[in-house]
C-alpha cells in the first residue's frame, strides 16, 4: 500500500512540543479505538481528496525558515510500504520528521530509524499492557499485534531517537490504576504524556456523549507516576 495524504495542517504548535511543524494525516488504521477523533480518516477516507506529497514538500521548502519539520500521523503511518521513499523527500528538503505510531509495526519503525529518517517518535499506549484491557481500548483482536506493541515499546526505548509514549485517558476505559500499570511497564522512559480525551467526531459515536476527566484528575494521575517516569506531561487536548 502506497502512502497517501488525506489531511494537511500547514502549521501546528500542538503536534511536537517545542516545534512548529506541518502535520500530515494518512488514512486507514489496524486499530478501531472507540474514542478515536479521526473517524473519517478511518471509516470514509475516500471522501477526501488525496494531497500530492510533492506539493507538501514544496510548501515546506518555501517556508523552512519558519517551519521546523513535519509530523506524520493518521491513521497509522507504518501500514504504508513506501515510507522510506516518502520521508527521504522531506529529509532531503531539510525537514525534521516526527512519527506518530500505534506500535503495531516494530520492524517498520526500526527500518525508518536505521535509515536515519526519524527525529522523534510518539507512540500511543492505549491501555495497561494486558491483552483484554488493550482490546477494550483499541478493538485489537490479534495477540500477535499486541505482542508487536510491546516489542515496539522495547525497541523505541533502546534506540537513539528521542521519543515519548502517550495515553489518551478516557472515562469508561481507564482508571488511575491503569495509568500506574502503564507507567510501571515503561518505568524509566524519557517522557510520558497523558492526554485528556475530547468527545469530538469519535469513531464510536456513543463516546461523544462522555464527559472527559477533569484536568485535576489527569494531573492527579500524573503525580502518581512521577517516581516511575523521568518526565510526565499533561495535555488537556488529546
Amino acid at each position: 500500500m502506497k502512502t497517501v495524504i488525506k489531511g494537511f495542517i500547514k502549521s501546528s504548535l500542538l503536534d511536537w512540543d517545542g516545534k512548529i511543524v506541518s502535520t500530515l494525516y494518512v488514512p486507514h488504521c489496524n486499530m478501531r479505538c472507540p474514542f478515536c477523533h479521526n473517524r473519517d480518516l478511518i471509516l470514509t477516507p475516500d471522501e477526501y481528496p488525496t494531497i500530492d506529497i510533492n506539493e507538501i514538500v514544496d510548501f515546506y521548502k518555501e517556508r523552512k525558515d519558519f517551519l521546523d519539520g513535519i509530523c506524520l500521523t493518521g491513521g497509522e503511518p507504518t501500514l504504508y510500504d513506501n515510507l522510506v521513499e516518502v520521508l527521504k523527500l522531506f529529509k532531503e528538503a531539510g525537514a525534521l520528521v516526527k512519527l506518530d505510531t500505534n506500535g503495531t509495526s516494530p520492524e517498520k519503525v526500526r527500518e525508518l530509524v536505521d535509515a536515519e529518517l526519524i527525529d522523534y517518535i510518539a507512540m500511543d499506549i492505549k491501555n495497561a499492557l494486558e491483552f483484554e484491557k488493550y482490546k477494550k481500548a483499541s478493538s485489537l483482536k490479534s495477540e500477535a499485534l499486541f505482542d508487536n506493541v510491546k516489542k515496539s515499546i522495547d525497541y523505541i526505548r533502546s534506540c537513539k531517537v528521542p521519543y515519548e509514549f502517550r495515553t489518551t485517558v478516557v472515562p469508561t476505559i481507564h482508571e488511575k490504576q491503569d495509568i500506574i500499570d502503564i507507567a510501571k511497564f515503561i518505568k524509566g522512559a524519557e517522557k510520558y504524556a497523558l492526554q485528556n480525551f475530547q468527545p469530538e467526531n469519535t469513531l464510536d459515536v456513543e463516546f461523544e456523549k462522555l464527559t472527559p476527566f477533569e484536568v485535576k484528575d489527569i494531573e492527579e494521575m500524573a503525580d502518581s507516576i512521577k517516581s516511575l517516569i523521568d518526565k510526565v506531561v499533561v495535555r488537556t487536548r488529546g
